[in-house]
């Protein structure tokens, strides 16, 4: 059995860049940062910083573009791929990459939400009594229909009927 499966949560290091396959499917590409925090062998706090290559495509793709920002925080579930290619003098060029499954994006900060008006002051108002709560409506549909003698649909064996004096009021 194989497994080829990966997580990480970081942030961006740069902003996602979009292309298209010849195909039309969106693919994106971006950075992604990942921290790890250790104390070495003299008690000192120490910090290690991992950068990952990550593509997204199709309506992944699309999503990454249009909400991931540079230091964006984000949670990537997908499968390692390294790729190969020879440049145009002969060296051999390998590329790690994370090819996006699922996603998960983080808590939005403040510079992406929209700037909001201030609301002006409101003059005070008589305090309303609770609305009531309807009573939900009942259509034909919802009544259950109990065919009399029916072994499904009473299974205790009774014949249905209830004996009003057991009931205690």
């Amino acid at each position: 059995m194989n497994l080829n499966k990966i997580f990480i949560v970081g942030n961006l290091t740069q902003k996602p860049e979009t292309r298209s396959l010849p195909s039309g499917q969106p693919v994106t590409s971006f950075g992604v940062a990942t921290n790890r925090f250790f104390t070495n062998k003299n008690q000192e706090k120490k910090q290690e910083t991992e950068f990952h290559n990550v593509v997204a495509f199709g309506r992944l793709a699309e999503i990454a573009s249009q909400y991931l920002n540079k230091g964006s925080l984000v949670l990537i579930e997908g499968r390692l791929r390294t790729r190969n290619w020879q440049d145009s003098s002969g060296v051999r060029h390998y590329r790690t990459e994370i090819i996006t499954e699922r996603m998960q994006l983080g808590p939005r900060t403040g510079s992406q939400t929209p700037p909001q008006a201030p609301k002006a002051p409101q003059a005070p108002q008589a305090p309303q009594a609770p609305e009531v709560p309807k009573a939900p409506k009942i259509s034909a549909e919802d009544i259950p229909i109990i065919e009399e003698n029916s072994p499904k649909e009473n299974p205790s064996g009774d014949n249905g009927e209830i004996n009003v004096k057991e009931i205690p009021f």
